[in-house]
């Protein structure tokens, strides 16, 4: 059997991971061993965040919606509860987005709402 020699595969695996881990502080960006820990870290944490992501939008759409809604002297809770005994069929996300760039029309909202 022929002798196969590695050191271009050797090469090229250890200029991957360092790639990939660029801008990474201290040895993280420069040894192979811990430039492949650190990779293996991130792509836990980015995995368990963009979960996490999803309720960190929703709870800053609640934000966006009280805090419009406290405008208009009724809190949040109490709006929720109304929009869904109305059955108007917003989600929370289409609300912050009025709240945010049209309020005429999310007043219009709040104030059928109410009544």
């Amino acid at each position: 059997m022929s002798r196969v020699k590695r050191g271009t595969t050797s090469l090229k695996h250890r200029k991957n991971i360092l790639r990939k881990a660029k801008g990474y502080r201290f040895g993280r960006s420069k040894k192979e061993r811990q430039a492949k820990e650190a990779l293996l870290h991130a792509g836990v944490y980015a995995f368990a965040h963009r979960r996490k992501k999803k309720g960190d939008f929703r709870q800053l759409w609640q934000i966006k919606i009280n805090a419009a809604v406290r405008e208009h002297g009724i809190s949040y809770s109490m709006f929720i509860d109304k929009l869904h005994k109305k059955g108007l069929g917003l989600n929370r996300k289409m609300l912050a987005e009025l709240a945010e760039h049209n309020p005429d029309t999310f007043g219009e909202i709040v104030r059928q709402v109410s009544a």
